[in-house]
């Protein structure tokens, strides 16, 4: 991964962004896409789509959501301990004891959540699954006063953002789901611009894709695209206790997984295939037996339908502190995209 995208996987990855508050990571969009695109707009939604020969008559978006999970302040208690509801799929188990970030009109406040310790635990507290309800951020207050100087109702918060990288090409950081596919489909979109476009193509970070495909929903629709591939997270099945006779084999460093399934049109996953083949990209296959819970599945309703694909990057730990990906499954997705749409002559008929 050149030095130069790398500084903006990791620009992204050390911006705030869940699900409703993505607007700091958006900004890292704009100014990373400005020197490529013909046009950089920022919808009422807050989707940042990025469009480049925009007036040729056939459209394709590339979709990567840019939010996270998060949770938001609810409550302020007298001792200042502060409250929350989750911003998406949390399990509760991966809080406990975790340092925390809340973002506040005058800037991040460092705090950590956690519970009881366990020497003080009953006997049937210890075999209990922690509830979201029973932690606290704790901030350092001295009171309920002195907490709500600084932070508000509403506020979000998120694990303590950094990126770290492992052996064999390997990183971790919270929200790899999904900076990764917004990295993508921008990065997608730079390296197609440097071998020429013969379709109008959409690269949208689209928002709120946790609490419900919101973004994806609206800027499909605006952009009204005849063919659409969206990119998200998977599981990658090459760590322990995940069963690969029904999740598939998908390891990192395998390259980019290519989508099937009703959510995706078959002659455009063929398509995707030939791609991959045709450039020498590694690739990787997942099957699914329903419409996704990615903007895949928006895109594809929008309207009156839209040729739709999906191209998933392996993650291991989905929904932690430590989500971890390979770089390379990353370029390998963004050359895969770009090759993709530098192919298309836009008279193509996908019709099942």
């Amino acid at each position: 991964m050149e030095s130069s995208t790398k500084e903006f996987l990791k620009a992204l990855l050390a911006a705030p962004r869940p699900s409703g508050y993505e607007e700091p990571a958006q900004a890292v969009v704009r100014e990373y896409a400005k020197s490529f695109a013909d046009e950089v707009i920022t919808d009422v939604h807050g989707n940042v789509i990025v469009g480049k020969n925009v007036g040729a008559p056939v459209r394709v978006l590339l979709a990567g959501h840019c939010d996270q999970i998060g949770l938001v302040v609810t409550h302020i208690d007298d001792k200042g301990f502060i409250y929350t509801l989750p911003i998406g799929g949390w399990d509760p188990q991966q809080l406990i004891g975790q340092r925390m970030t809340v973002w506040t009109q005058s800037g991040p406040i460092s705090a950590v959540i956690s519970r009881k310790p366990i020497h003080l635990l009953k006997e049937d507290e210890r075999k209990q699954v922690v509830k979201l309800e029973e932690m606290w951020l704790d901030i350092g207050a001295t009171d309920k006063a002195d907490a709500a100087s600084v932070v508000r109702i509403g506020d979000p918060v998120t694990l303590e953002l950094g990126y770290q990288e492992m052996r064999n090409g390997l990183a971790n950081a919270p929200g790899m789901d999904n900076v990764t596919g917004t990295w993508v489909v921008i990065e997608a979109l730079r390296r197609a611009v440097e071998k020429g476009l013969n379709v109008a193509v959409f690269a949208v970070s689209t928002v709120q894709e946790e609490i419900g495909l919101r973004g994806a929903i609206t800027s499909t629709f605006g952009v009204a695209p005849h063919i659409g591939v969206a990119v998200d997270v998977t599981h990658a099945t090459d760590c322990p206790t995940i069963d690969q006779r029904q999740q598939g084999d998908i390891k990192l460093g395998g390259g980019p997984v290519i989508d099937r399934g009703p959510n995706v049109n078959p002659r455009l996953f063929q398509r995707l295939v030939d791609a991959a083949i045709g450039a020498n990209i590694p690739y990787q296959i997942s099957a699914h037996g329903r419409g996704t819970g990615t903007d895949a599945n928006a895109i594809q309703l929008s309207r009156a339908g839209v040729v739709t694909g999906l191209v998933s990057i392996p993650n291991r730990y989905m929904h932690s502190a430590v989500e971890t990906i390979a770089l390379s499954d990353l370029d390998g997705c963004a050359d895969l995209l770009a090759a993709l749409i530098v192919s298309l002559n836009g008279d193509e008929d996908f019709a099942p």
